[in-house]
């Protein structure tokens, strides 16, 4: 059922970022249990991360919006990736909210991905509160890790949090210092009419695009017509929802609400991360998208058998479709026959990316020795 919405000041959108394995996953699933958004029969670990391989790895590949309800207020969280190689993840999350939550563990203390994170929250304008992990952990060093992050941030030991993903103390506190520190959404421009940025999107066979999207100006319900403002395209809204996190639909959406829209499109390059829908009429400028992200790791991905280039052609594309950092362009090679060249934003990633083409497309790849 949805909670209704007497203002916008009641609304809190925030981010978790962090280093890789500093318990963001952990802290996540905690949130969602104490604000009795997945029963507690029904969880289980890294529960937003949805990926058979994000599992394996016990890492987040995707970031994954979530709305949870806690007093009288709507908190949206996007748990984020903490690789470096998936940075372009975080940075688009942090266009989508007001507030970071910058996590660091008390066992392992400030790292490299910690400084990198921060500055794209501290560039992105955003609240951001420091919070202490792991504080359950017998090797945590909670008094000394709390002294860098007052460093790092020119901040109190007051103004740092102390939370335990694990055992679940002070992620009470936090819900409500979140609701203290995080400004509520504010519009963008002076008018009423819908806008909104795409901040990530997924593909389904059965609708098509499901682009995901944060409301800046207006509301938008099912069944209206709108316009991909940079693609130029129409289309109509099949319908509007939340996450849940599970995709759950709702009557509207309204202005800085974090949410999804069908649009039943199913040719690719339509929509686009950072790309403005806007109602058919609009006629201000786009919303300001995102920085494209620049490849530094090259490889060539060639399918065993030439019968399956096709197969591998159209399963790159529904990737580029939930993976928008990666590139690639056919070639053709005189010993292994057409292919594709593809750039990665880190080795990581080349080996996440051609490990779902096999998994997700069942593919099987011949993968040219990676160049910087």
């Amino acid at each position: 059922m949805k909670m209704p919405i007497d203002s916008a000041n009641k609304l809190r959108n925030f981010s978790i970022i962090a280093h890789v394995d500093h318990g963001k996953s952990t802290l996540a699933d905690r949130l969602l249990e104490v604000t009795g958004t997945i029963e507690k029969r029904k969880m289980q670990e890294q529960v937003l991360d949805s990926m058979e391989l994000e599992r394996e790895r016990g890492i987040t590949i995707k970031m994954q919006p979530v709305r949870m309800e806690y007093k009288d207020y709507i908190l949206n969280l996007i748990d984020t990736p903490g690789h470096i190689d998936f940075s372009y993840e975080v940075s688009r999350s942090l266009k989508a909210v007001e507030g970071s939550i910058l996590l660091v563990d008390a066992t392992q203390g400030v790292q490299a991905q910690t400084l990198t994170t921060l500055n794209m929250a501290r560039e992105a304008g955003l609240t951001i509160i420091p919070v202490v992990s792991k504080i359950d952990s017998p090797l945590a060093r909670t008094e000394e890790v709390v002294a860098e992050v007052c460093q790092l941030l020119e901040c109190s030991p007051e103004e740092v949090l102390k939370v335990s993903g694990k055992t679940g103390e002070g992620v009470v506190h936090l819900l409500e210092e979140i609701i203290r520190r995080v400004p509520a959404p504010k519009a963008t421009e002076e008018t009423n009419k819908f806008r909104s940025l795409i901040f990530d999107f997924q593909y389904s066979n059965h609708t098509g695009v499901i682009v995901y999207i944060r409301v800046m100006n207006g509301s938008v319900k099912r069944h209206e017509k709108l316009l991909f403002k940079v693609a130029n395209r129409e289309f109509e809204s099949i319908e509007v929802g939340v996450f849940k996190p599970d995709n759950t639909p709702v009557e509207s959406l309204s202005a800085g609400e974090i949410g999804y829209i069908v649009t039943g499109i199913k040719e690719p390059g339509v929509a686009s991360v950072g790309d403005t829908i806007t109602e058919r009429d609009d006629t201000l400028p786009p919303l300001p998208g995102y920085k494209s992200p620049h490849p530094v790791v090259w490889a060539s991905l060639y399918p065993e058998s030439q019968d399956d280039l096709s197969l591998l052609r159209q399963a790159l594309g529904r990737l580029r479709l939930s993976d928008s950092s990666f590139t690639y362009e056919e070639e053709a090679s005189g010993t292994l026959g057409k292919g594709y060249r593809c750039g990665f934003l880190g080795m990581l990633h080349l080996e996440i990316v051609t490990e779902r083409l096999h998994r997700e497309f069942n593919l099987e790849l011949i993968v040219t020795q990676p160049t910087i």
